[in-house]
């Protein structure tokens, strides 16, 4: 393992769940999975932290589960990720001017270029979570994606502005930090799993992320590299849920069994002569549920939720025909049975699960940590070492200039010294002999010029007494 590494946590704040994993780049730079915790939500609905209280108690006991995996882990710093209906993003355009346009375009102009989009005006109940730079222009340079080493007088760019509600940012910082943390950073939940999830050619292609999670669907679409657009659809797997409940008259946690147990994306892949039998409560008589309804329910929810994809999709020009890379599916609900089918029926895209084994190591926790559920867990661990090796980049840049300078400068003043210690020693005696020599020459060539002035004189003056 590579001990210089830095332990990245995450923190998945979720409806259903709240989990907590530790993780460690090896030499290899995959991620070791070093701990890992989770517990029963019950203050969180729809992604939105509603009760501070229980969702304290919850990171905790994710917190505990967590040390018992690995008892000489020492928790500080999270990353947490971040959904919900209050969601929003929006697309804006800032530029600056150099004054110094003869260097190049370093990280100190596109960290400025960022900046300023945080000063972009937004509800007074908004907040700025995210600043993402799309494309970058430099003077009538268009589409650039990396314009640092150019030259330019001036520097642009588009971004992807993702704000969210101001109370509910605030509850989940006071959640957090009343477990005993500190937020290193808030992720948009599906950027986070879309880190675990994809490689670069996905980022090319042009991939939409769909995160199912347990209280909304998250989107973010990708396309030659670029964040083209995100989206929170209000709609998740306890909607399923509480549809089993209410259509068929069981209790939730009979419904939530069934929907994983027995449950169907597409009714028409469910047997007509399958029944599931529930207990009947208080010495009532066994219910019989028809697998068929159960898939009927399932894929009116589902189609809803995909619908709102194609629409988001359509809103922003990427038809299927542009999604070279598909839709992939995670999150607890992209494990609904036939789901793929559905999905590709509806988009008329092709579609697979994501499985947040890209970047993982083998390790101890392989059968439970690869299943889409964690994806966003292990993606903001991910986006933690994004940072840190940025940093650390930035740090060693800054060393180099530091030390270049700093090398200039005492060359400068040793060639300084060296002149005055020669000015004072004053001149050698080679000096003095090359010296006379060049004041001698001087002296002859000045008496050869004079020499031959005369004698043209001489025949001048001849010529002139014969005419």
């Amino acid at each position: 393992m590579n001990q210089e590494a830095p332990i990245i946590v995450g923190l998945d704040i979720g409806t259903t769940k709240i989990a907590a994993i530790a993780g460690r780049k090896n030499e290899y730079g995959k991620l070791e999975i070093l701990g890992f915790g989770k517990a029963t939500s019950f203050g969180v609905q729809h992604g939105m932290v509603l009760n501070i209280d229980q969702t304290i108690k919850a990171i905790r006991q994710a917190l505990e589960n967590c040390y018992a995996s690995s008892p000489h882990l020492e928790i500080n710093e999270v990353y947490v990720g971040i959904a919900g209906h209050h969601i929003k993003s929006l697309q804006t355009r800032g530029d600056i001017v150099r004054n110094d346009v003869e260097a190049e375009i370093s990280q100190k102009d596109i960290d400025q270029l960022i900046n300023d989009q945080y000063k972009t005006v937004i509800p007074a109940s908004d907040q700025i979570i995210d600043v993402i730079p799309q494309q970058y222009i430099v003077d009538s340079l268009q589409n650039i994606t990396y314009p640092i080493g150019m030259s330019g007088v001036k520097v642009g760019a588009n971004f992807h502005i993702i704000t969210g509600d101001k109370n509910a940012i605030r509850n989940i910082n006071r959640s957090v930090e009343k477990s005993g943390l500190k937020i290193r950073d808030l992720v948009l939940q599906p950027l986070a799993s879309a880190a675990a999830v994809m490689c670069d050619m996905d980022f090319e292609a042009g991939v939409a992320i769909v995160d199912i999670g347990g209280g909304t669907t998250d989107l973010a679409v990708f396309y030659e590299g670029i964040l083209k657009h995100t989206a929170v659809i209000p709609y998740g797997g306890e909607n399923i849920t509480n549809d089993i409940k209410n259509g068929l008259g069981v209790l939730k946690t009979q419904a939530e069994q069934m929907k994983v147990q027995f449950g169907y994306a597409l009714a028409d892949e469910a047997k007509s002569n399958a029944y599931i039998t529930i207990p009947g409560l208080r010495g009532q008589s066994p219910k019989e549920i028809s697998v068929k309804n159960l898939a009927h329910i399932i894929q009116a929810r589902m189609s809803e939720i995909l619908d709102f994809v194609v629409y988001h999709l359509k809103q922003i020009g990427m038809d299927n025909k542009m999604l070279n890379g598909g839709i992939i599916l995670t999150g607890g609900g992209s494990q609904l049975k036939h789901l793929i089918q559905l999905t590709e029926y509806t988009t008329g895209a092709s579609a697979r699960i994501g499985f947040p084994n890209e970047h993982l190591a083998s390790g101890l926790f392989d059968e439970e940590l690869t299943k889409p559920m964690y994806a966003t867990c292990v993606g903001l661990i991910l986006k933690g070492y994004n940072d840190f090796e940025n940093d650390r980049k930035s740090l060693e840049e800054n060393y180099i200039k530091i030390n270049t300078s700093y090398l200039a400068k005492e060359q400068a003043a040793q060639s300084v010294a060296q002149q005055e210690e020669w000015e004072e020693e004053g001149p050698t005696t080679q000096e003095i002999q090359d010296r006379k020599a060049k004041e001698r020459n001087a002296s002859l060539k000045n008496f050869l010029d004079k020499m031959k002035t005369k004698i043209i004189d001489m025949f001048t003056e001849e010529e002139d007494a014969k005419l």
